[in-house]
């Protein structure tokens, strides 16, 4: 990318709408918009003045945001039309024709990081947020925006680099053999880095969660009440329920929100010997469905006594799973069982918090945003961690202080490439490909 040109992109989403916008970046910004608008009056930083775009719309307002207090720490000028996509078309032509050229996608965030205005955590926050389907992904890519993954790698990187600077410092006054630091100090500041990096990296199987989302298949013999529970947990009618066994020949799923974070929910056919074709194929979908989901329900049915197939699917999950006793509405629970009823609600709560605590530690949910989300974060924060074990083994082992600070090195770059200081630019061109045009 050439990132000193002007660039121009329709920042908002595809379709017809009240209102559609143009972003323009660049040195070239203000002129191109003086160019292809006619505007009632000077344009001033931060106010939004009307104009007109010629043979398109005779109502719209441009805002000019000045370097370096805008979003890509560039002068952005952002075009306010009618949202029809002829109109907004035409205007990112005229730019076009004006002197920009097409943004690519992610590129004003990009620029953004670039010209020192967001580090790499907070980029990929931006895109998180964009791409957020519940509310509690995006408070929790807000709060990342805004720089918690940061905040918590900075006392990190410092005490890792008064570690290095102490190294440092006693081979260049080292004397007559005598270690400025000692084995035992050098390992106790390599715990403390290690620790903290040992938290985030725990904190990705929730943080991965919030993400992405999993998947819960919700298994059981027939007339159980899996698909009354399916449409409990949804709170909608969206499998077929009645008393005829073998209703659901197939699987019914659905995505909907669970403390916030996306879960597919999917009801299988019951599990049996099947009596026809269409209920064999069925059951052997739902096995199918028991090995790849994340989470495995299994429903069983308190108000009969315990049955030995449900005792062998129970064995036959081999994954994450939980334990179901419906119907306790009539007055049985089982040890063994979470009760709930599908029918009343009853120990519908105590269950939603149960498949999260089934698939993530709970402990990771009240870190409010301390948490990581991205693999690529987890990945580097693991070389970290590898490469402070091997700092560790040579301090304990006396190797020279010149080969144990190559491992330190080593744990501080892969820390810095979270944040984007030693960011390869195959990598940064991974990154902001991910990102929609016009952001």
């Amino acid at each position: 990318m050439q990132l000193r040109d002007t660039i121009a992109a329709v920042s908002t989403p595809p379709g017809r709408g009240g209102i559609g916008i143009v972003r323009i970046s660049g040195p070239e910004a203000c002129a191109i918009a003086r160019t292809i608008l006619r505007i009632h009056g000077e344009l001033a930083p931060r106010v939004a003045t009307l104009a007109e775009l010629p043979d398109a719309d005779p109502s719209v307002l441009v805002t000019w945001f000045a370097a370096p207090k805008s979003y890509t720490a560039e002068d952005v000028i952002e075009i306010s039309c009618h949202g029809s996509p002829v109109v907004l078309r035409h205007a990112l032509e005229q730019a076009c024709s004006a002197g920009a050229r097409l943004a690519e996608p992610g590129e004003f965030t990009l620029r953004a990081f670039m010209n020192g205005r967001i580090d790499l955590p907070r980029a990929e926050a931006i895109r998180d947020l964009i791409d957020a389907t519940t509310l509690y992904q995006a408070k929790i890519a807000a709060q990342q925006a805004e720089g918690s993954v940061s905040r918590r790698l900075k006392p990190v990187k410092d005490q890792l680099l008064e570690l290095i600077a102490l190294l440092e410092a006693g081979i260049d006054f080292a004397e007559d053999d005598i270690s400025v630091a000692p084995a035992e100090e050098i390992l106790r500041r390599i715990g403390l880095v290690a620790s903290p990096i040992d938290v985030l990296i725990a904190s990705f199987a929730y943080g991965k969660l919030v993400h992405k989302g999993f998947t819960l298949a919700i298994v059981g013999r027939p007339n159980v009440g899996k698909s009354s529970l399916f449409n409990r947990l949804l709170e909608q009618d969206r499998a077929i329920v009645t008393e005829i066994p073998g209703t659901t020949r197939d699987l019914v799923s659905e995505t909907a929100s669970l403390d916030g974070i996306p879960v597919k929910f999917v009801d299988t056919a019951g599990i049996r010997e099947g009596e026809s074709l269409v209920e064999s194929l069925g059951i052997e979908r739902s096995y199918r469905m028991m090995a790849d989901a994340d989470v495995t329900l299994i429903v069983v049915d308190v108000s009969e006594p315990a049955r030995d197939d449900d005792k062998e699917l129970i064995a036959r999950v081999h994954g994450k799973r939980l334990v179901v006793g419906n119907k306790c509405d009539l007055g049985v629970r089982r040890a063994d069982a979470l009760a709930v009823s599908a029918l009343t609600g009853e120990g519908i709560a105590e269950l939603r918090r149960a498949i999260i605590d089934t698939i993530a530690p709970r402990g990771q949910i009240e870190q409010e945003g301390g948490f990581i989300t991205a693999l690529r974060h987890e990945q580097l924060l693991k070389e970290s961690r590898e490469a402070l074990n091997q700092a560790r083994n040579a301090a304990s082992a006396g190797i020279p202080h010149e080969m144990l600070l190559l491992d330190l090195y080593s744990a501080l770059r892969a820390l810095d490439a979270i944040t984007g200081a030693t960011t390869a630019d195959d990598i940064l061109n991974r990154i902001f490909s991910t990102f929609c045009i016009g952001k």
